[in-house]
């Protein structure tokens, strides 16, 4: 063993043995120190220091400690962030050194010249001009250059995703980089007022745009359902840039093309027009005004052709209160049917379509919903349709790896999840996948030839 280790000795140089003994009487030190032979261990640097318990002595000390460390370090990363008027310095240095030739109206840059701008520019927006970032940004230009609106977009769009990270982690009470439904609804309480799109709900609404704008946060980022957000998703999921979107000025009414900005901004989830349109409709379905949904009343959802089947599933897997649904309960089921395409959506249905909760759907779940769309072909007189056959087409649709079996997985990666939970759960739904070849021959005849498209 001695001549083996020979060879690994003679490689250190007489500075690196020096302070490799050094360490070692260091180490050896520590160990003598140690008050039991149990505990001596190899002195190792703390990586990670947890919150203080509530319940721990001193934790109101160490929180508020905690809280002022925090706040100073989010303060000197606010300090490094481009300001309004350095923005329009790294503007102007990128008009002024622009590469020609211009091609179609848009001025390029070259990587000589963006290195010029780099020297020119402050020095806490350098970052943006090094040659990891050109290599990213060019495009098929002849010339190899790179548009410098691009460069300009990028650093723009750099600076608003550390500033929204900055002002997200004001409201992330412990540090550890996530948002609680707590957190959320105090992030987008205070964030209303700010809001001129928001300034006409009266403030007796604000409590139910408050919950609105948060579901869509959690169902879509919190697959696990542990009522926590991580900041990161936040920012990557673009719901935020939909949110501040509404700090813009409402559009004028009365102009022609108010009206169409109006009607785009019921796609925006968090605008007041979609808040209000989503609390209708829950009004709308609560007949007896009791503030719950029963099964009677959700199945009056859109077109009313959900299956008592389908619904009843629903109730099953969802929280309720009494057996009713509230709100909260409500904007999940809309946010789902909304989104069938997502995959946080498809998760959603999947818990519901595994009737027996093995973690895939076969010929039994399938039957198991089916049979409600053949009651219902039924009762509206509707040409019958065999379950083997039906149950053919969706395992072609879907191609599972297992022939027999339908799993989650199978679900998202087929593309055609959506289409799969409408045959199931809608007769409308099923109407339409029945005839979309018509449908799709005779566009602006389909809401006349069969029942009226989901409004939802």
């Amino acid at each position: 063993m001695a001549g083996e280790q020979q060879p690994f000795v003679t490689t250190l140089s007489e500075k690196e043995l020096r302070e490799l003994k050094e360490q070692l009487k260091q180490w050896q030190k520590s160990e003598q120190n140690a008050p039991d032979e149990g505990e001596r261990r190899p002195v190792l640097p703390r990586f990670y220091d947890p919150p203080p318990a509530d319940d721990d002595a001193g934790s109101d000390l160490r929180q508020k400690l905690r809280e002022e460390a925090r706040s100073r370090f989010l303060h000197r990363k606010s300090k490094e962030l481009l300001e309004n008027n350095e923005l329009k310095e790294i503007w102007a240095l990128l008009e002024t050194h622009h590469t020609t030739p211009v091609l179609d109206n848009e001025k390029m840059i070259g990587y000589e010249d963006f290195k010029k701008v780099a020297t020119k520019v402050p020095e806490k927006a350098r970052q943006f001009f090094s040659a990891t970032v050109f290599g990213k940004l060019q495009q098929r230009d002849p010339y190899g250059r790179v548009p410098i609106v691009t460069v300009f977009n990028y650093a723009m769009r750099k600076t608003w995703l550390r500033q929204s990270r900055i002002g997200l982690s004001l409201y992330d009470i412990n540090g550890q980089g996530y948002l609680t439904e707590k957190d959320l609804d105090l992030y987008i309480t205070e964030l209303i007022p700010t809001m001129p799109q928001l300034a006409k709900l009266e403030e007796s609404f604000h409590s139910f745009y408050t919950c609105t704008a948060v579901r869509r946060f959690l169902f879509f980022l919190d697959p696990k359902r542990i009522g926590r957000v991580r900041i990161v998703d936040i920012l990557a999921s673009g719901f935020l840039d939909d949110l501040l979107e509404l700090r813009d000025s409402p559009p004028d009414d009365a102009d022609a093309s108010a009206r169409g900005s109006a009607k785009n901004l019921e796609d925006n989830w968090f605008s007041a027009e979609n808040a209000l349109r989503v609390y209708g409709q829950y009004l709308n379905l609560d007949t007896d005004r009791n503030g719950m949904l029963s099964r009677v009343e959700l199945k009056e959802y859109g077109t009313g052709m959900l299956t008592d089947t389908f619904v009843e599933r629903v109730f099953q897997e969802c929280l309720t209160y009494d057996g009713e649904m509230d709100y909260k309960g409500y904007l999940d089921f809309v946010l789902a049917m909304e989104n069938k395409k997502d995959r946080s959506a498809l998760e959603y249905f999947f818990r519901i379509l595994d009737v027996r909760q093995r973690g895939y759907l076969d010929a039994f779940a399938i039957n198991f919903f089916f049979r409600s769309i053949q009651k219902q072909l039924a009762a509206e007189e509707q040409q019958m349709v065999l379950f083997e056959d039906m149950k053919d087409e969706i395992f072609d649709m879907v191609k599972p790896r297992d022939p027999l079996c339908i799993r989650l997985a199978d679900l998202i990666e087929c593309k055609q999840g959506d289409t799969v939970v409408s045959v199931l759960t809608d007769l409308d739904g099923f109407w339409k996948y029945e005839n979309r070849e018509y449908l799709a021959q005779e566009p602006d005849n389909a809401n006349d030839s069969g029942p009226e498209e989901v409004t939802c």
